[in-house]
């Protein structure tokens, strides 16, 4: 999605954060994930987080580790982080607005680790910026540009794990549609025009009675060769 897309996600939003509410049902990936980033991270002393949105994720992470930056292409999302910082007692972290559609902004071999929560897949690109023998270490829907991308740079002992027996059970349709309009593409389904579309969708989400929404990402890692 676009940057401008991002920048009304944070204003309207808060940041890069869910309006709807629901629950889970199973482990989900997103708590695996973490749970494993944190088992990394304290054996690191300069991370980064490649696509931090609005830093929530980051300042808590920064607790597990020497010293983590975040950065993001939304001018509003990092606006969102630094005021997160400022608010806070945290030293370690620092946020920075850049694009991996340019040249990043950091030195050669400045990562031991580089995280990759949903952001940008062409971080692996530059792979100048990780330690040899540093980790990426990621969580996609989607892994076709990762498994592309990690090969053809040449990292080493890749490995993509799948994830799909969690449920997101919302309580009703009112938030399914707050769900469904936050999907980058998506209309508003929480418009009266997009009714019809509603019921279609809510067919199709239904488990034992529930409205749910499957989970299905994949963890990934890969280390600089």
């Amino acid at each position: 999605m676009s940057m401008e897309w991002y920048d009304m996600i944070a204003l309207r939003n808060g940041g890069y954060r869910a309006r709807a509410q629901y629950i889970w049902e199973g482990k989900s990936a997103e708590e695996m994930f973490e749970e494993r980033l944190i088992q990394l991270l304290p054996a690191y002393t300069s991370v980064l987080d490649a696509g931090c949105g609005h830093g929530d994720f980051t300042l808590r992470m920064a607790a597990h580790t020497a010293h983590i930056t975040g950065f993001d292409n939304s001018e509003e999302m990092i606006k969102i982080a630094q005021k997160g910082l400022e608010s806070s007692t945290i030293q370690n972290v620092d946020f920075i607005c850049a694009t991996t559609k340019e040249e990043p902004p950091f030195q050669d071999k400045q990562f031991g680790l580089i995280y990759n929560r949903r952001g940008p897949t062409s971080i692996i690109e530059y792979g100048r910026i990780l330690l040899q023998g540093g980790l990426l270490f990621g969580i996609h829907t989607d892994v076709t540009k990762v498994r592309e991308r990690l090969e053809r740079n040449r990292y080493e002992q890749i490995e993509i794990e799948e994830y799909h027996e969690a449920l997101m059970v919302f309580p009703d349709e009112n938030e399914f549609a707050l769900f469904l309009a936050d999907v980058p593409g998506n209309p508003d389904y929480t418009l009266p025009e997009y009714g019809e579309q509603l019921k279609a969708k809510l067919k199709e989400h239904t488990v034992d009675g529930k409205i749910a929404v499957r989970e299905h990402k994949y963890i990934w890692k890969a280390v600089k060769g």
